[in-house]
């Protein structure tokens, strides 16, 4: 049966990339790309920007594999050379363990054997206007898939600074089988944060599991 081709909003290309990020797209990336067999800790960000948070988790997370999913190529590029040594293009050693899907998550988590102890969204775009609601990515059913690759005893962690979008958000869980629980929240201050688009006091999380 041939698989529905998923359609993905917003940009996916931006300015022109520097050579240095153009040759680590070219040679660095594919040996990032991550396999589904692995069987030790492994954590997930989806749609990690510039990648900031993605390399905090790497380093409070040494023994961890860590997956970030991004479609938004200058977002990879910009990861890629934050993770390398400026000179050699060699991954610095605290970044050992970072792997990168350069591409819509949904594509990746069609293979069930991916499966996570943590999955971070943090700032997903809040298509705040009405007629864009459909494209907000943490519909019910999408909550529902990621809490299919949960591991047991597993969480998802949802951070965002738009406040209608997090009740709505709450709203959507109500229709899956996922439950909010409660858990600490240890996350560092991303460039996209840093805007604060939607002039909040502080952004707001939700840590769903099983």
């Amino acid at each position: 049966m041939e698989k529905q081709e998923i359609r993905t909003f917003g940009r996916r290309h931006g300015k022109k990339l520097s050579p240095r990020k153009t040759a680590l797209i070219n040679e660095l990336l594919p040996v990032l790309m991550p396999e589904p067999g692995y069987s030790g800790r492994r954590i997930l960000e989806i749609g990690f920007g510039a990648g900031e948070h993605v390399r905090s988790l790497a380093t409070a997370n040494p023994n961890a594999e860590i997956i970030g999913a991004e479609p938004f190529v200058n977002g990879v590029a910009a990861l890629l050379s934050a993770i390398t040594n400026p000179e050699t293009n060699a991954i610095m050693s605290p970044y050992q363990n970072i792997r990168i899907f350069p591409d819509d998550v949904r594509i990746l988590l069609r293979d069930p054997a991916y499966r996570f102890d943590e999955i971070w969204v943090l700032h997903p775009d809040p298509w705040p206007k009405a007629k864009h609601e459909k494209r907000r990515l943490l519909q019910a059913e999408f909550i529902s898939l990621l809490g299919q690759h949960l591991r047991d005893g597993g969480r998802i962690i949802i951070g965002t600074d738009h406040w209608g979008y997090y009740d709505w958000i709450i709203d959507q869980v109500k229709n899956t089988s996922m439950r909010m629980i409660s858990g600490e929240i240890d996350v560092i201050h991303t460039r996209y944060q840093n805007k604060n688009m939607a002039a909040t006091d502080t952004p707001k999380y939700l840590v769903l599991g099983h």
